[in-house]
């Protein structure tokens, strides 16, 4: 069975919004700056982009703050077309334990993550609803690591949820990982080397230790 093309709907989308002549807004969850970066620069230019950051899931709390504040700092820099708001939500780690219950033994980009990446796009899709956002996607897409399948089926059916549409998209396609390297070295951005969680940190430290 063929994969579904998730940047071709995403093209798709922009075709039909340009011909409109619109500038709808989109929700953005963000996980971190280094991943919004090619993420902005595609979407800022058709779009009016707030950066949802909210990331309970993060450990330890100097690392949420320090990926927060790069965020942030990203936001203000970065030229667009059109305008981009930063909101940050709340650091509740007892979110993250809830969603994960039962799953903290499964390896990394398994049932575990999928359980993540839920709760994160939720969150999103809840706060889209309540300020009447047109979009809500994520950042999660660009990464390698990360399962783009499962994040555009979680958020199509949170759309229904919710009753927001869900920009489908796969970041990491047209050199998008790529772009956010070469644009993390270009302002400078911090880059975690480990997702964000103790899970995915103490993976990320077994895999130094055993090289």
């Amino acid at each position: 069975m063929a994969r579904t093309d998730y940047n071709k709907i995403f093209e798709a989308t922009l075709e039909d919004i340009r011909a409109k002549g619109a500038v709808p807004s989109v929700l953005l969850h963000s996980c971190c700056a280094p991943c919004s970066s090619a993420c902005l620069q595609r979407l800022a230019q058709d779009f009016s982009v707030t950066v949802f950051y909210y990331n309970p899931n993060l450990y330890p709390e100097e690392e949420y703050h320090h990926r927060a504040s790069e965020q942030e700092r990203f936001v203000k820099l970065f030229p667009a077309a059109h305008p981009i708001s930063f909101i940050e939500g709340d650091y509740d780690r007892s979110a993250f334990f809830d969603a994960i219950k039962g799953l903290e033994d499964i390896p990394e980009g398994g049932e575990r993550c999928f359980a993540c990446y839920r709760m994160r796009l939720e969150a999103t899709a809840g706060l889209a609803a309540r300020r009447g956002f047109d979009f809500f996607t994520t950042t999660l897409s660009i990464s390698p690591l990360k399962n783009a399948g499962v994040l555009n089926e979680t958020g199509a059916e949170l759309s229904e949820k919710y009753g927001v549409p869900y920009l489908f998209s796969d970041f990491k396609k047209k050199d998008g990982f790529k772009r956010s390297t070469e644009l993390s070295a270009q302002y400078g951005m911090y880059r975690q080397d480990y997702c964000g969680c103790e899970f995915s940190l103490a993976e990320r430290r077994a895999h130094k230790e055993g090289a």
